[in-house]
């Protein structure tokens, strides 16, 4: 029988540092009642320290994964992290957590796939389980606050960091379904960090003009989040013959509300069946999907099945048929 890629452990790590609506009043032209409207988010965990990158929240979470989950550093055969806030440039992050952790017999890599990062990640998993490895550990990270500009009202109350680690093992009855990931090369101009890059290294005059933090055209980027997220979500359950009965949640990338509101209206779902935290940690990219499945960890029941969608810069977006395993 084919093996599934189970998520048999998850821990998550968060900064302490919580900035609120009201504290992003002082610093931009914003209230909280305008971000609360258009987002749903009211704070956000940021991580200040300077010197400190993503490593330092991811290799937090995997050594309370391998604590959890009784596993040895000698277990473990592949480490992949996904993040578009690395550390530095090389060497991956996946090495520096690696490092931090004292695993020395696996190998990995970083993936940078943006906010449908774990969904990507997940299917690259997948595919190395299908190949015969037994553990694996996925981190998603960022630290999104290092590359968000505190002068622009527009992207300053979106983004926040966190980092989750899980340990992900062969299964034949739960795990990984089937997924549905795509790309569009479009979404390269309506959502991007400018510089920092081979194209437009890093320079005074690049710095000046703050081409290093994230650049959205809002507008765009949510008419194209909503149709998408939409479409490939609803896709998924006819695929498979499940009707909203037979889903017990959506969790969906935490970026904005509405767009959330919309996928889980598209699919038939009540509100109770769409797990959504983004109110407390705003956006963290690619990681806000399985910090939602820690977060809500202990409401998901063996069997569940569930389907996860996001959407992101590329633009890259899918969804997938997950049946719950802890």
């Amino acid at each position: 029988m084919t093996k599934k890629a189970l998520i048999t452990g998850i821990e998550a790590s968060i900064p302490d540092y919580v900035l609120t609506n009201s504290e992003l009043e002082t610093l931009v032209d914003t209230s909280d009642q305008w971000i609360r409207e258009r987002t749903g988010i009211v704070e956000r965990h940021i991580l200040k320290q300077d010197g400190l990158g993503i490593s330092e929240l991811g290799a937090d979470a995997v050594r309370k994964l391998l604590a959890s989950t009784g596993t040895s550093v000698d277990e473990v055969e592949m480490l992949i992290c996904h993040t578009i806030s690395p550390d530095m440039a090389f060497p991956s992050t996946a090495n520096i957590i690696s490092d931090k952790v004292g695993i020395k017999n696996a190998w990995g890599y970083d993936i940078g796939s943006g906010c449908s990062g774990f969904l990507f990640s997940l299917a690259t998993v997948d595919a190395f389980i299908k190949a015969g490895k037994k553990k694996i550990i996925l981190v998603c990270g960022e630290r999104l606050s290092g590359i968000t500009d505190y002068t622009d009202r527009n992207t300053c109350p979106l983004f926040g960091d966190a980092a989750v680690a899980m340990l992900i093992e062969p299964s034949e009855e739960f795990g990984l379904v089937d997924y549905d990931n795509h790309v569009d090369g479009i979404g390269r101009h309506y959502l991007y960090q400018k510089a920092g890059g081979s194209m437009y290294p890093a320079t005074a005059e690049t710095v000046a003009r703050k081409e290093h933090f994230i650049y959205q055209d809002g507008k765009t980027v949510f008419k194209y989040a909503v149709s998408n997220m939409a479409d490939v979500s609803v896709a998924m359950m006819e695929k498979h013959n499940l009707t909203a009965d037979d889903v017990a949640y959506l969790i969906p990338h935490q970026a904005n509300l509405r767009i959330i509101a919309a996928t889980g209206h598209r699919m038939g779902l009540d509100d109770s069946k769409i797990l959504i935290d983004i109110e407390k940690y705003g956006n963290t990219g690619g990681t806000s999907i399985p910090l939602a499945l820690w977060d809500f960890k202990d409401k998901l029941k063996k069997g569940d099945n569930l389907i996860l969608s996001a959407f992101g810069s590329g633009f890259a977006w899918g969804a997938v048929y997950y049946k719950w395993g802890i």
